[in-house]
């Protein structure tokens, strides 16, 4: 059985068990959320697919790791004209573990 989440702006297809690395969301290590926006559920006989989420379906989670991803440089320049600017960024992202899927 698997879902497809939305979360952060982003669509994820996740299934029980699966670790997944998604935009940062408040919490501790160690604590329970659930996802209420469920786009689609599927991998048995019949698949629901919301308009545009599952009614009553829910996705819950348990944190892992809150972290932050490896550095992205971003090097910009123009050439023969002495301009050049280096900056750097590191995104935070939230790592879950899928532990139940409700429809």
């Amino acid at each position: 059985m698997y879902a497809v989440v939305k979360t952060g702006g982003k669509q994820y297809r996740v299934s029980l068990g699966d670790r997944v690395k998604i935009e940062k969301i408040p919490g501790e290590v160690g604590a329970e959320v659930n996802f209420d926006q469920v786009l689609m559920i599927g991998g048995t006989d019949d698949v629901k697919v919301g308009t545009p989420v599952v009614s009553g379906a829910t996705v819950s989670a348990r944190i892992v790791k809150q972290d932050r991803s490896r550095k992205v440089t971003v090097f910009k320049f123009k050439r023969r004209q002495g301009y050049k600017k280096k900056q750097g960024h590191r995104q935070s992202y939230t790592q879950v573990e899928i532990t139940g899927i409700e429809s």
